[in-house]
């Protein structure tokens, strides 16, 4: 498994494939030396390196409906759709502890992905150096723009990881890794269309001007980066594990039943792509 990178797409509540996805692989007892991802990619990957089974799918299933979880009403006031203290802070330290300590002591790779306020560039922080802050980043690269309030951190202002890099593929191939796994959270045949919300990214963001050119252009960089993963995979240098059919849940999607079954779906998925996965590997 030398040279090998899991790479998790983002998004929201459509997280539950990555979760499943994530499932098989623990139960086959395969755990890949480097995993990156960004926003609800990260959130599961970080579960993934505590190698704590059930933690995701109780995160995203079984807490759906918490009141605090997914609130308008909220957001019409406090311009936060997600309840991130919720997520970030009573979640991982009372409802649904986080391994911290082995997270900690995995000697798994784990990086998360953030966007950079000022520059629009994409900012990564790597488990070796900020271990003990990985709460806060996570909450970070996890800030929907629009939708959650920016995080300071290390002097800078972060929002979401998918924004600058959606699928976080090359930088897994610039730290050394040859082969790849990458979970994806949008059904084959999915194309990026420009945002219909660029005119309140243009109010809310005004005096981030390397943000709002990314967000701009972030249906370009998704397209083209699936692209590049489509021909690597035909190469025989990745393996793509995604969603065969249209999703029928959204990104702030909270039908229990619906996310329970793409849950099912993605853990089906991946073990579909379970013959691969050892030729890969």
């Amino acid at each position: 498994m030398q040279n090998t990178g899991l790479v998790l797409e983002g998004g929201g509540m459509r997280g539950a494939f990555t979760a499943g996805v994530l499932r098989y692989l623990m139960d086959e007892d395969m755990y890949i030396p480097y995993t990156i991802g960004v926003s609800a990619g990260a959130c599961n990957g970080s579960s993934y390196i505590s190698r704590q089974l059930d933690r995701n799918y109780k995160v995203i299933i079984q807490y759906c409906r918490h009141p605090e979880y997914i609130s308008f009403r909220r957001f019409l006031r406090n311009r936060e759709l997600f309840g991130m203290d919720l997520i970030f802070d009573k979640m991982p330290n009372e409802l649904v502890p986080f391994d911290m300590q082995t997270f900690c002591q995995s000697k798994d790779g784990f990086v998360v992905g953030t966007t950079d306020c000022e520059t629009g560039e994409a900012v990564y922080f790597d488990k070796g150096t900020y271990s003990e802050d990985m709460l806060t980043i996570l909450r970070a690269s996890s800030s929907l723009p629009l939708f959650a309030p920016e995080v300071s951190f290390m002097g800078k202002f972060l929002l979401d990881g998918g924004i600058a890099d959606p699928i976080p593929i090359k930088k897994s191939v610039r730290d050394g890794n040859k082969k790849n796994i990458v979970v994806l959270t949008k059904n084959t045949g999915y194309i990026a269309r420009p945002s219909n919300l660029n005119w309140f990214a243009m109010r809310k963001y005004k005096n981030y001007t390397g943000l709002l050119r990314t967000i701009k252009n972030h249906h370009t960089i998704y397209n083209e980066t699936v692209r590049y993963l489509e021909e690597e995979e035909e190469k025989g240098n990745i393996v793509i594990i995604r969603p065969m059919q249209k999703l029928d849940v959204s990104s702030i999607g909270r039908n229990r039943r619906k996310l329970e079954k793409l849950y099912h779906q993605g853990y089906a998925e991946a073990k579909k792509a379970y013959r691969k996965l050892k030729e890969l590997l």
